[in-house]
Formats: C-alpha cells, structure tokens, sequence
C-alpha cells in the first residue's frame, strides 16, 4: 500500500497534468498484458502524449472543480489517462485505432479542448482529418482564386500566341 507521502505526489501530479493538458481521455485498461501496454505507451509518445495510470479516487479529489469533474467523478475499475500535447486529434486517433485491435482497452470519457465528450464521440472525432489535412485544404481554397485570376490575365496572351503559331505552320503570313 502505498504512503501517505506517495499519494499525496500522485495528487498532486494528477492536478498538474490536468491543469496543463486541456485534452485529457479516461480509459479503462483492465485485460492487457504488459507488451501489449509498453506497446500502448510508445504509441501515446509518438502521438506527442502522456499517459499514467490513476487511482480513481485521487483523480476524482484532482479534479474538483475543474473541467475534468464530471468525467472523474464516477470512475471504476482500473483507469488510464492519456494527455494530449499540441494535437489532440492525433491522440485521439491513435488511441481509438489501439482499441480497435486490443478490445481490453477502452474508453471511459474525455475531455478534448474543455468540453466533456463520450465514447461515441471520441470515436466522431477520431473521423476527422488531421491537422495537416485540414491545413492544405485551407491553403488550397485560399489559393484557388488567385490561380484562377492569372489563367484569366494568360487567357488572352495564350489564344493570341496559339493563333500566331497555326498562322505560321500553315504558312498563311507569307508575302
């Protein structure tokens, strides 16, 4: 059992990440072996996320009066939290795309960007395109009238030039 001392670190330790992490999912782990953990580990780092294993009773003291009260308050079973870093969508694709293949892990709830979500729309989310996706899309819409404008301007330079060229061949400039 572990000291008072002990407990009070992981309290404590609980209240930072929530506080540093808007992005936090709650998950249950119970079933997977210890490969198949290390395994869940390195794809939350790689994902540019943390996770830990927390007691559910300090996760629920941690989270008064925070964002994260609701989703802490009523946890049971062995649970997880994943934190995100700077894209929360990555993690929370990762992590849905690791439940799919290890049915032990599954998810509690979440909070992504402050606001409570639950199973069925973590899974939502996890549909979604990432951010590099969603940022050559934008770039293609905001560059899309610009090309346009120039094939306009080339337009008639271009006709111009291919009606030239045909003259030519066709020998149709000659004196």
């Amino acid at each position: 059992m572990k000291q008072k001392t002990e407990k009070n670190a992981d309290l404590e330790q609980i209240k930072s990440d929530l506080g540093e992490h808007p992005t936090v999912l709650i998950c249950a782990f119970e079933g997977l072996k210890v490969e198949e953990d290390f395994h869940l580990r390195n794809q939350v780092r790689e994902a540019g996320g943390y996770y830990r294993v927390i007691q559910n009773r300090l996760a629920k003291l941690a989270s008064k009066g925070t964002a994260f009260e609701e989703p802490l308050s009523n946890l049971r079973g062995m649970t997880s939290m994943a934190c995100a870093g700077e894209d929360p969508l990555t993690l929370v694709k990762t992590l849905v795309a690791y439940a799919k293949d290890h049915p032990s892990f599954q998810f509690k709830s979440g909070v992504v960007e402050g606001r409570v979500l639950d199973v069925d729309a973590l899974n939502q989310l996890a549909t979604l395109p990432g951010k590099e996706a969603i940022q050559a899309k934008i770039l293609f819409l905001i560059n899309a009238p610009a090309q346009q404008l120039v094939s306009v301007i080339n337009a008639p330079g271009r006709d111009l030039a291919i009606v030239i060229d045909q003259g030519v061949k066709e020998e149709k400039f000659s004196a």
